[in-house]
């Protein structure tokens, strides 16, 4: 089982000027102790579930080109990218650059967006789901075709590019890998399905194990192979948990066919909450076998 790294606070930092140094020390100590990806919201403004709104928040991209340029081993990630917030051609783009600098290092999570309160603020359209979600997957549809050799124009109901031309193109091969995160059982797990290479969840194993059951019937009705998709869980660790408390929740999402679980960044000094409760465990996560799709 693989270890992932979700950043979604920056308070601990302190001040504006502390936050470049902790996100440098927070990436290389992932590094070190073996987590896989590194993935960082897309958000302009904290989300008020989690604490308040002014707090501080770091564009997703650019947040990445910074850790790229200080680690080489880690991959890189938005978990996810609001379909909102970028023409899907300019996102294209942006992915493919992280990917091109950071040597093959870049995926591509999405999702249909929904904080309505950074749309508003910002001055950014927040249309109704149901076109959120069809201009997801036209998003979709041109970041694949952008990553193609096909650089001739797309069409959609909400997008038109005239040349779908990407160069330098990517340095993944074939092309970086696609998350989509969520559970809607009706469009986004059709879309997983469809196009995706992984997919993300927040809830327990008994949650998971049902959203796979949904995802395995919309992966028979386009014919793929439900196994080619790499099921990751969001993991709510409290700060006192140990590495066996760790351990424990990850076999339980294990046994449901998750193959990667997300840490939290935590406390004061995520690096070193990083280091101890997650650095004895990383190893024996490696041991641990998921249930085959």
């Amino acid at each position: 089982m693989d270890l992932d790294l979700h950043v979604t606070r920056f308070d601990w930092a302190g001040s504006p000027a502390a936050i470049g140094p902790g996100v440098a020390r927070l990436s290389r100590t992932a590094e070190a102790i073996g987590v896989k990806t590194l993935s960082f919201m897309d958000h302009y403004f904290q989300m008020e579930a989690m604490a308040p709104a002014e707090d501080p928040m770091l564009e997703g991209y650019t947040a990445l080109g910074y850790v790229a340029g200080v680690t080489s081993k880690l991959r890189l990630r938005v978990l996810v990218t609001g379909v909102t917030y970028r023409h899907p051609g300019l996102l294209a783009k942006i992915v493919t650059t992280l990917d091109v600098l950071s040597g093959g290092r870049a995926e591509c999570g999405l999702g249909a967006a929904w904080y309505e309160r950074e749309h508003r603020g910002l001055g950014v359209p927040f249309p109704p789901p149901s076109e959120r979600f069809e201009r997801l997957e036209e998003a979709l549809k041109i970041c694949l075709q952008m990553w193609s050799d096909d650089n001739g124009p797309f069409a959609g109901k909400h997008y038109r590019l005239a040349e779908t031309l990407c160069s330098p193109a990517p340095v993944s091969r074939p092309r970086p890998r696609i998350m989509i995160g969520g559970g809607g059982e009706r469009k986004t797990l059709r879309l997983v399905a469809q196009y995706a290479d992984a997919w993300n969840f927040y809830g327990s194993p008994e949650d998971v194990a049902h959203k796979i059951d949904v995802l395995r019937r919309h992966c028979e009705a386009v014919r793929r192979d439900i196994g080619d998709i790499e099921v990751t869980v969001l993991l709510r660790a409290e700060p006192d948990w140990t590495a066996d408390d760790v351990l424990a929740a990850a076999e339980a999402y294990a046994a449901v066919g998750a193959a990667t679980i997300t840490a939290g960044a935590l406390g004061p000094d995520p690096a070193a909450a990083l280091e101890k409760t997650y650095g004895a465990a990383v190893h024996r996560l490696a041991a641990i076998q998921p249930k085959r799709l």
